[in-house]
């Protein structure tokens, strides 16, 4: 055991990969690693009081979900993902989860509909406090309490995989504004199709609900990358009168203020 993080092998070993992920993953949302920054292996195994393993393997992640760039000779570096490759993860994601509400609409036991909605009504008191953290957590679960509803191993499996994949920026949705409370209007359309057994219109409010998500990451990420840009430019030498030679861009951001700032 060390301290902060516990190591073990095989299946934990992957866990840890996984909490490693979602820290870095977040710190890099934050705009704490901007991008371009190169992060060390053996410093972020340190920092996690853990062995290089599963800090490769949550950078190998951070990789497949287009964070960092595993480059020769120089490591992992912070490169946020185009809008092309961020709108394709998304499209996946779409028609993934909307199968997923078609089929749960047709399959899910009185049980579990009882499930999904105890859930979608505990959220609302997350949107009512403003109360992200636990938002972000019971929109988790709402999202697989669709997947299983399907009843489909092999679709709830891939699904998951995917959304692994796309965490972050469904994260970062939550730090734009009034976002909280409009994901709860979407989930409300989602849970009456699957609710009334409606298979059709659950499929298409899904779909609209991902593509909405798309919209909000997307343009999370550009407030990142205006930011970044920005700070960069404040660190350049200064022209005649004492401002920076670049524009630090039109971004919402303010100066002493950071994407984090947002997000909590």
């Amino acid at each position: 055991m060390r301290h902060g993080l516990v190591e073990m092998s095989g299946a934990r070993t992957t866990t840890l990969a996984e909490t490693i992920r979602q820290r870095l993953a977040d710190d890099i949302l934050r705009g704490v690693y901007p991008p371009g920054t190169r992060l060390d292996e053996i410093g972020l195994a340190k920092r996690f009081k853990l062995s290089r393993t599963p800090v490769r393997e949550a950078l190998r992640q951070l990789s497949s979900a287009g964070l960092v760039e595993m480059r020769p000779r120089r490591g992992a570096i912070i490169a946020l993902p185009t809008d092309t490759a961020l709108a394709e993860m998304f499209e996946v994601m779409g028609e993934l989860e909307a199968s997923c509400a078609r089929l749960a609409a047709q399959r899910m036991s009185p049980a579990e509909r009882i499930r999904l909605e105890l859930v979608h009504r505990r959220s609302f008191e997350a949107v009512r406090s403003n109360d992200k953290e636990s938002y972000r957590t019971l929109n988790f679960e709402f999202h697989d309490a669709v997947y299983r509803g399907a009843h489909n191993e092999f679709l709830s499996t891939t699904t998951i995989g995917i959304r692994q994949r796309i965490a972050p920026f469904r994260r970062a949705q939550f730090a734009i504004q009034d976002r909280l409370a409009k994901s709860h209007a979407e989930h409300e359309a989602i849970l009456a199709a699957i609710l009334s057994g409606d298979a059709s219109t659950a499929s298409e409010v899904m779909r609209a609900h991902v593509n909405v998500v798309r919209v909000a990451s997307s343009e999370y990420v550009h407030e990142l990358e205006r930011f970044a840009r920005g700070v960069a430019a404040w660190h350049e030498p200064p022209q005649a009168g004492g401002l920076p030679a670049s524009d630090p861009g039109n971004c919402s951001i303010t100066a002493g203020q950071s994407p984090a700032d947002f997000l909590d």
